[in-house]
């Protein structure tokens, strides 16, 4: 099944129905060869295909809610031009240190990863923005483009990130699943909130690696990263700086921060996201000043501080006087805050786009559907393509096949790595996340200790994974970043020199890897101090 769908899959068919068309047909030929589950010779193994996917995207399942919710951000953050901004002040700051636009490229990359984690769109404003500018003073073409693709990628990574999301739900299905079938009816959860804190100390170590790589280039080959005189690029002023700055960390500080307190949950976080977007796009486009967005962040602040020191609650039959000037000012705080969304998104409907002469609202919820939709209906398709799979017997298989390598757990946990890494030179993450995962996820949260708990911790599992994902972006022939790269990168620049300059950011990312499977309490200790 994975030859015939990978075989499909480089034909250029779509893949939700490639996975799903193959999932049916092979599903008929086990039917009809009485194979595994379908030896009864009909498709009945398949009758709770329909259950699954209700099962998966009811109202019960939250944590998928929060996928269209971060695409909307991310999309509205990257329509707001924030990336240009960051890029042009970051270059004042660091360009004249030896290497210091490739500095300035991975702090944005690093920061838009935490923002907006758009992969294509980081990638391609930061080809169109800073190529031009490296190439002209001097960098090497190799390493200019490889620290730009390797920086877009870093959406994947750092969160709040789609991939981490997608992966998070999955890894928590598979896990809960492979407990109870162990015995254990009361594992405990596995949240989006663990992944991320899981992720964020391998993805800031990511970021370090990357400055030490420019760093040494720099040092050893100083013609490769010359720096920039201060006459050509201006010395970036204080305001500057913060005007920029402020913004998309507090942005950030708001997303996470409120996971990582256990103030609010993915989703409720990717919705305080969403609309914090909208405000810093309409303080942007608006014309005749940005004075609802402020109040409104102001109203914002105001309204957590009535919360946390008065009583709110409007169905008590005893109303305190304080609490009752409280409920009135946070029923203003709201106005404000209504006041400010409103302006936003009519300043967003007024605005056009430079590309496509669209509003860029409209723009933005066009984009955002899209790819909401692409996601959601390669899930239904994966859904269909991993039942027929395990109906086939192929689960056992894959528990026979690690059960049999040497080293045990570990030769299996090496394995499931090297087929991600492998599987990602041909085929996109969330191919990868919705038909691999589920598949050999069960196998690796199969293995446990004498004392009955689990081997390895889910939320380790996942950042592994989520570290090697990195990989597919960047990998030759199909690694999206590369292509995104190419489409606007100059005549001068050669495929091979992204080839080349992608090369050693790979080479960092493997290391990553290794240096996360050495020591899990990278993964695992942010987790255990914020949640537990």
């Amino acid at each position: 099944m994975f030859v015939v769908a990978i075989a499909a899959l480089l034909r250029g068919y779509p893949v939700a129905f490639t996975l799903a068309g193959i999932g049916l047909v092979f599903a008929l030929l086990g039917a009809w060869f009485e194979i595994g589950y379908f030896a009864t010779g009909d498709l009945g193994f398949l009758k709770p295909f329909y259950s699954r996917i209700f099962g998966i995207m009811d109202e019960t399942n939250e944590v998928l809610v929060a996928v269209p919710l971060f695409i909307f951000m991310g999309v509205m953050l990257e329509r707001s031009q924030i990336a240009g901004d960051l890029l042009e002040t970051m270059g004042r700051l660091f360009g004249q240190l030896p290497g210091g636009l490739g500095f300035s490229v991975t702090f944005v990359g690093m920061l838009l990863a935490a923002s907006t984690g758009i992969v294509g769109a980081t990638v391609v404003t930061m080809g169109m923005i800073s190529l031009p500018s490296m190439l002209k003073h001097g960098y090497s073409r190799s390493l200019a483009c490889g620290s730009i693709a390797a920086s877009g990628t870093l959406g994947q990574i750092i969160p709040p990130s789609i991939v981490l999301v997608i992966l998070g739900d999955a890894i928590s299905n598979e896990y809960i699943e492979a407990r109870r079938n162990a015995g254990d009816w009361a594992p405990d959860p596995v949240s989006v909130g663990d992944i991320f804190a899981g992720a964020m100390v391998p993805g800031l170590m990511l970021v370090g690696l990357y400055f030490l790589y420019q760093a040494a280039v720099a040092i050893l080959s100083p013609a490769s990263a010359p720096p920039m005189r201060l006459e050509e690029t201006g010395r970036a002023s204080a305001g500057q700086i913060v005007r920029v700055l402020v913004p998309p960390i507090a942005l950030i500080v708001a997303v996470l921060g409120s996971i990582l307190a256990g103030i609010a949950t993915p989703t409720e976080a990717a919705a305080v996201g969403a609309v914090g977007a909208i405000l810093l796009a309409g303080a942007r486009f608006r014309e005749g000043g940005a004075w609802p967005q402020y109040a409104a962040f102001a109203a914002i602040a105001g309204a957590l501080l009535l919360s946390n020191s008065f009583d709110l609650r409007v169905t008590r039959e005893v109303i305190e006087p304080a609490d009752r000037i409280a409920i009135w000012a946070a029923g203003a705080c709201c106005a404000l805050i209504a006041l400010g969304i409103g302006s936003s998104l009519l300043a967003a409907l007024r605005r056009k786009t430079a590309e496509t002469g669209r509003p860029v609202l409209t723009d933005v919820m066009q984009s955002t559907t899209r790819v909401t939709c692409m996601v959601f209906v390669i899930l239904i398709g994966a859904q269909l393509f991993n039942l027929t799979f395990r109906g086939l017997g192929g689960e056992e298989t894959v528990q026979e096949i690690l059960d049999a390598l040497p080293g045990g757990a570990w030769g299996a946990l090496a394995a499931v790595m090297l087929v991600i890494f492998i599987l990602g030179f041909f085929l996109d993450f969330l191919e990868i996340v919705f038909v691999v995962v589920p598949i050999m996820a069960p196998a690796l949260f199969s293995y446990s200790n004498p004392d009955g708990s689990v081997f390895f911790d889910p939320v380790w599992v996942a950042v592994l994974i989520a570290v090697n994902l990195q990989t597919s972006f960047l990998t030759p022939p199909f690694g999206f970043a590369l292509f995104y790269l190419r489409g606007v990168a100059p005549p001068e620049v050669r495929t091979l020199d992204i080839y080349r300059g992608v090369a050693p950011f790979v080479v960092l990312q493997l290391v990553m890897l290794g240096v996360v499977a050495a020591f899990p309490a990278l993964a695992t200790w942010l987790p255990s101090l914020v949640f537990e």
